[in-house]
């Protein structure tokens, strides 16, 4: 009887093992071909490849920008320090280099000492390339058993990697693989950001810390939980002394160090140039469309690992900023002042409520259903919020209508530098602060005031009219366009002017006349030759800049007059190249056609000095000392809306626009508002500061080309006569007599008048 209990038990085991087995064979013959998702082949395994940052780099070869999904930057086996690989093979799969990707002794740990006596800290029992097979295709949620299906498919994986890699190269591929910390992959990247240094260079306890936080990488993440952290590295390092990877004296001294970082973490808008690099960002993912790799796919910015190289050059951009960061903060604190005590909205509530509508806190409310009244409750709802400030950011509760309030009270910038003779753009600014102002001031349209002035004037040479000639400085009212009469600023008249002179002191009625005279659609048709293409209306006040253009434009154009009369396509980026330093785009030459004769850009190079050295831009010599040569004009738009300078040096031409997001918050008076008093000082400081540094020195004494002496003769002529003074028609002669009567009358009066004193 025993005996045959004992055979039915021993039969039913055995059937019960062959329909586990059985079981467990089809469950992994499922997995295995794909039944519970695809498992990649060895060629894919080989063709296998991280997603890569893309890297924007200067001139000078400062990298300033990274587009990526993943913060990734791969590196090869050799650059990665040796106390890595130890803390990495100690911590995580001491048998690395004796299985094949599965270790059976770590399962069988992992089963009787995790699973059956609960002890966590045994460790897991995935090798590293399990773990590599789970960086490379994310687990999969499965509608049951489904750990045990993905552990099966990474375990096949596994034993995929390393039949077609090697060890180091399986090593190499983790560690560019591995997450480590928030969007940041990859052992070089995390060096980077940590402690500040390549991982070659990495110290034994630093290794440490980074192997310590595959763990979890939040939990031990150093930059939060450095006491947590500690504790970790110390146990990565306990594990490379049991793997006698360090010796216990070493080791001792290692684990009594303090934790020490160095945080570089470098987001992809964090460096300089962030407005340009955004820009840049927008074409570069259209380009990318439209180019295609070996495998008929397009590239993929943020995949992909392109090295992109720009004209822009660190040491001009940081000059640039920091010439906007001092003069926009000192302006702003001259708005505040203006206005203080006062309305500045001037009961235009227009202005905020459109600045609400276009926010996307409004949009967002809008799209969730949330009716106006809604809307307006949670507009006026303090919140707690980090705010900009010219002191730095801080941290404020107030609602977020007074938060609109308060950023449209802000005076915004623009600055753009080209290099003439290449067309290479050097510096970009495209606002004060790109965190919280995205709108890019060097692409926006604002009306360009006088500024737009030297393209009427080079269009009127173009026509044939005589610099000498004179142009009264008279209110005109033009009945063809419904009487218009415009007006000088300065509501001064009387005189003559040639164009230089007008020009010089930027006279409107002068300007009019030029304009009327030359034609508006011929003036419109050399703009679009300089580069201009934004609408220009054809109505004779664009004489004054009331056409809406971006400082790109206007900078492009007054390029024109420092290159010969050529009109140049700026550049901005100068090559791209892929993983491998192949060249995918080079650029190296600005397209360039003749929008005006040689001898005519040089006579507005004369006209634009005019303006500096005598002028409304004559505060660069005055104020601020500048001696190089310069060629340049101020503008300024109804109600000081718009304060612009575009300057032009033999070296660079440089343009600057300073006003509010919206045109209705401006300064009261002309003299706090035109462009000499806004834009210029920042122009100002910037070539200030940028001439003063020793790679720019030549930039204090350059000189632009002297005018040959047969254009020194057509400009020899006064630029401003004075009223003619009018001489009264001579007397007639008196009779002999006459005199003789007078003169007696005289002295009979002189003698009364003595009599009478003696009194």
């Amino acid at each position: 009887m025993q005996i045959t209990l004992l055979r039915f038990i021993l039969k039913s085991f055995v059937i019960i093992a062959l329909v586990l087995l059985l079981s467990f064979f089809i469950f992994y013959f499922c997995i295995y071909s794909g039944f519970f998702g695809k498992i990649p082949s060895e060629n894919e395994l080989k063709s296998k490849q991280n997603s890569i940052a893309s890297e924007l780099y200067t001139a000078d070869s400062v990298l300033i920008g990274r587009y990526f999904i993943q913060d990734r930057k791969n590196v090869r086996f050799e650059e990665i320090s040796k106390h890595v690989i130890s803390a990495l093979i100690a911590t995580e799969d001491a048998r690395f280099y004796r299985h094949n990707g599965i270790d059976v002794r770590s399962l069988a740990r992992v089963f009787f000492k995790t699973f059956l006596a609960g002890d966590e800290q045994s460790g897991g029992g995935s090798t590293l390339s399990q773990q590599l097979a789970k960086n490379l295709y994310p687990r999969q949620r499965q509608p049951f058993l489904s750990t045990p299906i993905n552990k099966i498919k990474e375990m096949i994986i596994a034993q995929r990697i390393e039949s077609i890699y090697s060890k180091k190269e399986v090593l190499e591929l983790y560690l560019n693989t591995v997450p480590m910390g928030g969007n940041i992959y990859g052992i070089e990247r995390a060096s980077e950001v940590y402690f500040g240094k390549v991982a070659m260079g990495l110290k034994t306890e630093e290794a440490a810390v980074l192997v310590g936080m595959l763990k979890a990488n939040t939990t031990y993440n150093p930059a939060y939980y450095p006491t947590r952290s500690l504790e970790r590295r110390n146990f990565v390092i306990d594990q490379m002394v049991k793997y006698n990877y360090l010796d216990d004296g070493s080791a001792d001294s290692i684990k009594n160090l303090p934790l020490k970082l160095n945080l570089k973490r470098r987001m992809v808008y964090a460096g300089i140039a962030p407005y340009f690099s955004e820009q840049l960002r927008l074409e570069l993912v259209k380009w990318c469309q439209s180019q295609t790799k070996a495998d008929g796919e397009p590239y993929n910015l943020y995949t992909d690992g392109l090295k992109i190289y720009t004209t822009i050059d660190s040491r001009i951009q940081k000059e640039a900023e920091k010439a906007v960061k001092s003069q926009m903060s000192r302006l702003q604190y001259l708005f505040n002042q203006h206005w203080k005590g006062r309305n500045l909205w001037r009961n235009n509530g227009s202005v905020i409520q459109t600045a609400m509508q276009q926010s996307l806190r409004y949009k967002r409310l809008k799209e969730a259903g949330k009716s106006s009244q809604e809307i307006r409750e949670i507009f006026n709802t303090p919140v707690k919020m980090t705010v900009f400030t010219w002191v730095g950011n801080k941290k404020r509760t107030m609602s977020p209508l007074d938060s609109i309030k308060y950023y449209q009270s802000f005076l915004n910038t623009g600055l753009l530098s080209i290099e003439p003779g290449t067309g290479y753009i050097r510096a970009w600014v495209g606002g004060i602060n790109h965190q919280f102002f995205k709108y890019d001031h060097v692409l926006s349209r604002r009306q360009a005031g006088s500024t737009f002035k030297p393209v009427v004037y080079a269009a009127a040479l173009e026509k044939g009219i005589n610099p000498c000639r004179y142009f009264p400085n008279v209110r005109i009212s033009y009945p063809q366009f419904e009487n218009w009469s415009p007006q000088n600023s300065d509501n001064q008249y009387g005189g003559k002017y040639t164009m230089r002179g007008a020009l010089s002191h930027s006279v409107n009625t002068v300007s009019t006349q030029i304009l009327i005279r030359t034609g508006i659609k011929p003036a419109i048709a050399l703009a679009r030759r300089m580069g201009i293409e934004s609408d220009i209306p054809e109505v004779p006040s664009i004489a004054l800049g009331t056409a809406a253009l971006s400082l790109f434009e206007m900078v492009k154009a007054y390029t024109t007059f420092s290159n010969s009369g050529r009109a140049i396509e700026p550049i901005y980026i100068t090559s791209i190249t892929d993983q491998k330093n192949t060249i995918l785009l080079q650029r190296n030459h600005s397209v360039s056609h003749q929008a005006i004769s040689p001898q005519n850009a040089a006579i507005m190079i004369d006209f634009l000095k005019g303006a500096v050295d005598e002028g409304s831009a004559v505060r660069l010599r005055t104020k601020y000392g500048l001696s190089m040569e310069i060629a340049g004009k101020t503008g300024t738009t109804q109600n000081q809306a718009d304060g612009w300078f575009i300057g032009i040096t033999p070296d660079l031409v440089t343009g600057v626009w300073v006003g509010a997001e919206n045109p209705a918050v401006h300064f009261r008076t002309l003299e706090a508002g035109q462009g000499a008093s806004t834009a210029l000082p920042v122009w100002a400081h910037f070539m200030l500061n940028l001439s003063k540094k020793d790679d720019f020195a030549g930039y204090r004494s350059s000189r632009f080309d002297a005018l040959p002496r047969d254009l020194q003769a057509r400009l020899d002529c006064p630029p401003f006569v004075p009223e003619e003074v009018k001489e009264e028609p001579p007397k007639k002669r008196e009779s002999f007599f006459k005199r003789i009567f007078k003169k007696g009358l005289n002295l009979f009066k002189k003698k009364k008048k003595d009599e009478s004193n003696d009194v």
